[in-house]
């Protein structure tokens, strides 16, 4: 009776933890690696100084029909995952730039084309657990309907960091 209670109150322990906000894992996932965390999903980077950050990007929801957007809403969040702060330097004002690839992988939109960016350098602290998001938009004139295409943002001034998100045109 005893081993079945714990084992019991164990299972219920164990599925009571709370998983990260972006992993989801299943209560046997969580029985059998219960002290897992999301960390395993971080990317490893060569750069030691942005060790634990990950970049992702969102777009609105599929299929982006082109006869009712001209200009695609990108947003783009830069999350610390690791648990100690890190701190980013800019060599100028731009902190990050989208490219939207047709179905060929071809640039057909640069973010950064018109724009125009101080040659001030700038300093980025991002707390652990804390993220930060960059919002644009691209034009969707050179985008085939029918064809899928590609989102792609980087942090120009930490090549490492980038993120590739894929939609598909409808008319």
């Amino acid at each position: 009776m005893r081993p079945t209670f714990v084992c019991g109150a164990l299972l219920l322990l164990l599925s009571l933890q709370d998983a990260p906000a972006q992993e989801k894992r299943s209560w046997l996932g969580r029985l059998f690696h219960p002290f897992s965390s999301s960390s395993e999903h971080i990317p490893k980077y060569k750069d030691p100084k942005i060790r634990g950050l990950v970049l992702t990007v969102e777009l609105p929801s599929e299929p982006v029909k082109l006869s009712e957007v001209r200009q695609l809403p990108v947003r783009v969040v830069l999350t610390n995952r690791a648990e100690r702060a890190v701190e980013l330097f800019f060599p100028t004002d731009q902190r990050i730039e989208i490219l939207l690839r047709d179905y060929s992988g071809r640039v057909v939109t640069r973010w950064s084309d018109n724009r125009a960016f101080a040659e001030q350098t700038g300093t980025l602290l991002i707390n652990p657990g804390e993220h930060v998001e960059y919002s644009g938009t691209i034009a969707t004139r050179e985008l085939v309907p029918g064809k899928v295409f590609a989102v792609e943002a980087t942090v120009p001034a930490y090549p490492e960091l980038d993120a590739q998100r894929k939609s598909i045109a409808a008319q």
